[in-house]
């Protein structure tokens, strides 16, 4: 879920994950048409509140709205900007909700594709952007007009220098520091503080003083600090949302595989356009070469080439026909298709693994929980740390000026930004990883979940092995035997009697003709030719041996029945994962409920001496906690049914993107492609993500540690607390976003 990227200008990408719409409407108060269905008879309502600018203010939200009556459960998105609230309708509403936003200061309007177009043309980048140049322009200007003044420029010579520099510095403040301003008015309104008021009181602070100065004929003026201060914040913010905008790109870039229209005919044959959300389950959908398919569904007639690389990784094409399964987003290259819908919108593969991609930004790790409450904390005890330099050097020294101006550096150096974007500049970068690895990562906490898991469990069929599957032993070719079996198999389209018909096809055996042929679900098909029954299927279908292959029967007449045995093919890259995993400390282990031979089979070849075979999906949740009872933090690694209830009770879980749906929604990652890379690319990626988290909390300690006593001995002025605190936060984020390298570390 998001994981869910590519780090590209968002300004060139279709924006969002969610349907676009022509224009955003207005929604009156009490307008319940913004509320969907959530769990538990809730009900649930997404919110684009532009005011949120920091962790503080996505902790302040989820804190004090999730105590109001009947709100059940609240997410905000730093990202995107977006609140998801779950509430109980019986106690609450969409009014109530935004109402409750509006009493602690932020504005809030139901969130839709057109808040999403906002991203497209990235116009908060570019407005930072904007505010950062007349920030870092001015800024040079005041400090060379300030040269002289350090030479020793005095009297009038120095005061028309001030007043140049003011007439620059305060426009260029007032223009500059809007974002901290907006944002720190709207707290103090609403009686709470954030990050940004101790900023707008250090710059105002910084400003006034210096006005002050330069109307008394002063020699000191701190118009560059405020103005450096600005800089290297707004540039902070800048690198920040260029580094979050690595998640967005990557919604938009899904968004970007979405077809915005099609042709749906109708039953009486006539062809209409309508848009791709408009699409019902169970219409017909025409798909010519070029377009994209716009719901998920199954081919009805037709054959073509697909790009098929959202699901599948690989950017070579498929052939497709009838009855084969196709998603949203796939590109049709050759031939026309006609499709039958099933699944259209935010039903889609598509919308999910969209949403993916948005969670793994709306989950709390432990890190980010730390960070909140060191926060929450420190916004306060930065103005009280403040208050008391004022105070205290007033009392030792009795000048006002000079007390003024160590409160303001004080104020500037103990911001808590660097704490502020600690983990979610890593978390943002380690999403981006993922997503062109082709992993969606649908909570952040996973992240934290898999840097500690010491084992990996595994699946065997369409896990470790590529779920097709193949002839392995058949009887002697003769006259009788696979012509039939040949006739018989490709009246199904049960996967072993494809993969029979097909092996016959390649054999060059002409299938015989029979008459009707019926298919008894779960047991196998019946013909009759010349009076003697004809049975292709199972052993009790057939009266055939069980055998401990997999294995389908012909019997013809009451002749004895012949086994056609399969296997399945290893993923490529199967026993060279399995070995890394070893390699690198992790203990491997395959649980399947399939047969002991084809157990024993794939663990041969994959090196995996701990296997057992024949387990029902009790026995793979009570196989995890044998495994948790003896300290192991296990790892699943499933696609299957029948492994939804490990995936979802593993310390992590993974599941490749076609597997079965309740698999991908209990999984932590879902992952794309026909190799197993991903997992350890995953594990490599949560370690190190882990490491920068500590190593950001380590250089926002040290700083603060070095920093604060400087500051309250009078040793560092306003701008060198400006450069300072807009250092550090600097210094993190560029830190998150550094090279990403495997680490090869093994379990810790």
């Amino acid at each position: 879920m998001a994981a869910a990227s590519v780090a590209t200008d968002t300004a060139s990408k279709p924006g969002g994950c969610f349907k676009r719409r022509a224009e955003t409407p207005a929604a009156p108060d009490g307008d319940e048409r913004w509320a969907h269905p959530a769990a538990a008879g809730r009900r649930a309502v997404d919110l684009m509140v532009p005011g949120i600018s920091c962790a503080g203010c996505m902790a302040k939200i989820e804190r004090s709205l999730g105590a109001e009556p009947g709100i059940a459960a609240v997410r905000v998105n730093l990202s995107l900007r977006r609140a998801h609230v779950e509430f109980d309708p019986a106690e609450s509403s969409v009014a109530a909700v935004t109402d409750a936003l509006g009493r602690l200061g932020y504005e809030a309007k139901p969130f839709d594709a057109a808040a999403l177009a906002e991203i497209d043309r990235d116009s908060r980048g570019r407005d930072l952007l904007a505010r950062l140049g007349v920030a870092g322009f001015a800024a040079m200007n005041v400090m060379l007009l300030s040269v002289s003044v350090w030479s020793g420029a005095e009297a009038a010579t120095r005061d028309l220098l001030h007043w140049v520099s003011a007439l620059i510095a305060i426009p260029a403040i007032a223009y500059a520091g809007r974002p901290f301003f907006a944002s720190a008015l709207s707290a103090l309104r609403a009686r709470r503080l954030n990050m940004d008021v101790p900023i707008s009181l250090a710059v105002l602070l910084a400003a006034g003083t210096s006005l002050y100065e330069v109307s008394q004929s002063g020699t000191h003026a701190y118009f560059d600090a405020g103005l450096g201060l600005l800089f290297f914040l707004l540039l902070g913010r800048y690198l920040d949302h260029r580094t979050r905008a690595a998640a967005r790109s990557a919604a938009a870039e899904l968004t970007a595989l979405s077809a915005r229209s099609a042709t749906v005919i109708g039953a009486d044959g006539t062809r209409s356009t309508v848009a791709a959300d408009a699409i019902a389950p169970g219409a017909l959908v025409e798909v010519a070469p070029g377009e994209r398919i716009p719901a998920d569904g199954v081919v009805e007639s037709g054959t073509s080439d697909l790009d098929r690389s959202l699901v599948t990784g690989e950017s070579m094409p498929e052939p497709v026909g009838p009855e084969a399964p196709v998603h949203a987003g796939m590109l049709n290259l050759s031939g026309l298709l006609r499709i039958r819908a099933s699944a259209t919108g935010e039903d889609t593969l598509l919308a999910e693994i969209a949403r993916m991609i948005e969670a793994a930004e709306t989950g709390k790790t432990r890190y980010d929980r730390w960070a909140d409450q060191a926060a929450r904390i420190y916004a306060p005890g930065v103005h009280l740390v403040a208050l008391a330099a004022f105070v205290g050097w007033v009392w030792a020294t009795g000048d006002i000026r000079h007390s003024i101006a160590i409160a303001s550096a004080v104020l500037i150096i103990t911001c808590p930004c660097a704490l502020g974007l600690a983990v979610p500049a890593v978390h943002a970068a380690a999403g981006g990883r993922l997503f062109r690895a082709g992993i969606f990562l649908k909570d952040g906490a996973a992240l934290e979940r898999l840097a500690a898991v010491d084992t990996v469990v595994f699946d065997k069929t369409g896990t470790l092995t590529d779920g097709r599957p193949r002839l392995a032993d058949a009887p002697e070719p003769d006259d009788t035997a696979w012509p039939i079996a040949a006739a018989m198999a490709a009246a199904s389209r049960h996967p072993l009697a494809r993969a029979l018909a097909e092996a016959a096809e390649a054999r060059g055996v002409v299938p015989v003709t029979l008459g009707e042929i019926r298919e008894t679900p779960g047991a196998g098909l019946e013909a009759w030719a010349g009076g003697i029954r004809i049975r292709l299927g199972s052993a009790a279908w057939t009266g055939a041996e069980p055998l401990p292959d997999t294995a389908v029967h012909l019997r013809i007449g009451d002749g004895t029945p012949l086994a056609f045995t399969f296997t399945e093919g290893l993923r490529e890259d199967a026993p060279e994962l399995c070995s890394d995993l070893r390699r690198m400390g992790f203990r491997v282990v395959l649980l399947s409920g399939d047969g002991c031979k084809p157990v024993a089979r794939v663990a041969g070849a994959t090196g995996i001496p701990d296997h057992r075979s024949g387990l029902t999906p009790r026995d793979k949740l009570d196989a995890l906690d044998r495994l948790r009872a003896e300290g192991s933090r296990v790892l699943m690694v499933g696609d299957g049914i029948n492994d939804a209830p490990a995936l979802a009770a593993a310390h992590a879980s993974m599941s490749p993107v076609s597997a079965a749906e309740v698999s991908r929604a209990a999984a932590d990652l879902v992952f794309t492609g026909s190799r197993l890379a991903p997992v350890a690319i995953a594990i490599r990626t949560a370690r190190t993500a882990r490491h920068r988290a500590m190593q950001n909390f380590a250089l926002a300690a040290l700083y603060n540690a070095c920093a604060i006593p400087l500051a309250l001995a009078g040793m560092v002025t306003p701008l060198v607390a400006a450069l300072a605190m807009s250092g550090s936060s600097i210094i993190v984020t560029l830190n998150a976003v550094r090279r990403w390298g495997d680490t090869g570390r093994g379990p810790t």
